[in-house]
């Protein structure tokens, strides 16, 4: 059983994809992939830390579409297309989650939509 979470506080889907997926019986919200668009005005941030940051309030939005906080995150996957970001994106990440902090991968990747440096995901539980 699952239930599509959208709002309009977050970019619309790109493609075949929902912004957010609830599955009712483990009670698990999967947020997709949220690159650094502004669901407003569709622009990109230019630096990587207002990039990192459109990325986790565009999280944030579908999170309490669903009822659902930053501290209801229990792990996040963060893609980067230059690792020379890490730190910077480290520095704003920090700020949008408190101890325990959730569980995270970071990776490097070629390319990513739109040509953006940097796309987030998140699993969090009710």
């Amino acid at each position: 059983m699952k239930k599509k979470i959208d709002t309009i506080h977050a970019p619309k889907a790109l493609g075949p994809y929902s912004q957010g997926i609830v599955h009712m019986t483990s009670k698990t919200l999967y947020v997709s992939g949220q690159t650094p668009i502004d669901p407003v005005t569709e622009g990109i941030p230019e630096s990587i830390e207002e990039q990192t940051e459109r990325c986790l309030l565009n999280i944030n939005a579908i999170l309490e579409e669903a009822g659902l906080s930053m501290d209801d995150v229990m792990k996040t996957t963060v893609y980067l297309t230059n690792m020379d970001n890490f730190n910077k994106m480290n520095g704003i990440y920090g700020t949008f989650f408190k101890e325990p902090f959730p569980a995270r991968v970071t990776v490097e990747v070629s390319r990513l939509s739109k040509n953006v440096d940097i796309e987030i995901d998140a699993i969090a539980t009710f």
